[in-house]
C-alpha cells in the first residue's frame, strides 16, 4: 500500500521566493527516487511563506532512503531559509 508524506515548511520574512526555489529543486531529485509515486508542492493563498510538500511513495523505507539523495550542502544552505523547524508526517489511506 502506497504512503503519503505531507511536510511542512514555513519561510522566514524575506526568504519566501528563495525557499520556494529550493523546494522545486528538491522535488526534481526527489521524483528521480526509486519508489516516488509522485510529490507536489503547495503554497499558501493566504500566506506566501507556508509551503508544503505532498510526497506519495511505495514505502517509508523508500522515503528515508530518498533523504540521502538530497546534497547535504544545499539542505544545510536551505535552514537559514526556515522560520522555524521543517514538520512532517506519513499517512496511509483508511480502510
Amino acid at each position: 500500500m502506497a504512503i503519503t508524506r505531507i511536510n511542512h515548511f514555513e519561510a522566514k520574512a524575506g526568504s519566501e521566493q528563495a525557499l520556494f526555489t529550493f523546494l522545486q529543486e528538491v522535488i526534481s531529485v526527489v521524483k528521480a527516487c526509486d519508489g516516488c509515486i509522485d510529490c507536489v508542492l503547495l503554497q499558501g493563498v493566504d500566506s506566501t511563506a507556508s509551503l508544503v510538500i505532498i510526497e506519495q511513495w511505495d514505502s517509508i523505507d523508500s522515503h528515508q532512503k530518498a533523504a540521502s539523495a538530497i546534497p547535504k550542502e544545499k539542505l544545510q544552505a536551505a535552514f537559514s531559509l526556515f522560520a522555524k523547524p521543517a514538520s512532517g508526517s506519513y499517512f496511509q489511506e483508511a480502510n
